[in-house]
């Protein structure tokens, strides 16, 4: 019996089905919703990068948040841009590899900087005496340097051809790197909201939960998109009802993240003025 050597080498996307004018009402949001997510994070790591009143670990944490979230988005948005406006688009099965395996580093990365980030809300809470020592500049670095490196860990379990493993290790690494950090994540906030309600006086608990309140609407909307996706996705509804919840998670996070800082976080709001006058004072200087 002969094997049949023949294989798929390219893929056609057909993006999403409708009249003109609806994909050019898709085009036209999903363009201003990555316009939003490139301008707002960039301007995370504008001022987490040069502000001096940023150099803290939480910032610093929020910095790898935010570059994380425009690899996730600059990884599917721009095809996604480019397939609808063209009706169609043709991907080689190489390329949709590489898009695969970088959306699973973004994905599991997003995670781990998430879960970081939720530890160093617990220590400043839970033990803020203790904060400084344990919380180092050492510490810091092996935390942002493993959220990172553990997707390339990736690279011997997704590069298989069988598909079964392929899917096997995804599941595998998503139990690993999604629903055990999404548990450390919720354990992490009961002892922070227990402490905060040992907290005798009405401001303390104010001030206390006011630091973690950004982080804990990303958790939210994080882990609330996700659970959109999978719970509520299913081959039973309509390919475009699927495909545009799909798009949640992708696009709801790196969306939402720079505005929940930059709205909440009067840190970050001083250091954007600060960032905006000085600019001014340059532009006076300047004119003289």
């Amino acid at each position: 019996m002969c094997e049949n050597n023949s294989g798929v080498t390219e893929f056609l996307m057909l993006g999403f089905q409708g009249s003109y004018n609806f994909k050019i009402m898709i085009f036209t949001i999903f363009l201003v919703i990555y316009a939003v997510i490139l301008t707002g994070n960039l301007l995370i790591i504008l001022l987490t990068s040069t502000s001096k009143n940023l150099n803290f670990p939480m910032y610093s944490f929020l910095k790898h948040l935010a570059l994380v979230d425009i690899l996730f988005t600059s990884n599917i948005l721009p095809k996604l841009l480019h397939v609808t406006f063209t009706e169609g688009g043709l991907i080689h099965k190489n390329a949709c590899f590489f898009q695969y395996y970088i959306h699973s580093i973004s994905i599991y990365s997003q995670s781990l900087v998430i879960t970081v980030m939720s530890f160093d809300r617990y220590l400043a809470i839970c033990h803020p005496l203790r904060y400084s020592s344990i919380m180092n500049q050492k510490l810091c670095f092996y935390l942002i340097f493993w959220s990172w490196a553990t997707g390339f860990f990736l690279i011997p379990t997704l590069s298989s051809s069988n598909t079964a493993i392929v899917k096997w290790d995804d599941f595998t690494l998503s139990i690993l790197l999604l629903f055990l950090p999404c548990l450390f994540v919720l354990l992490s906030y009961l002892y922070i909201f227990i402490t905060i309600a040992k907290i005798s006086s009405f401001a303390g608990k104010k001030k206390a939960f006011s630091t973690c309140s950004s982080h804990l609407a990303t958790v939210c909307t994080y882990y609330g998109s996700i659970i959109t996706v999978y719970i509520f996705t299913d081959g039973k509804r309509a390919l475009q009802e699927n495909k545009l919840r799909s798009l949640i998670y992708t696009v709801l996070t790196p969306l939402f993240n720079p505005i929940m800082y930059s709205l909440r976080n009067r840190e970050i709001q001083n250091a954007l003025k600060d960032l905006i006058s000085k600019k001014k004072r340059r532009n006076n200087t300047s004119r003289r």
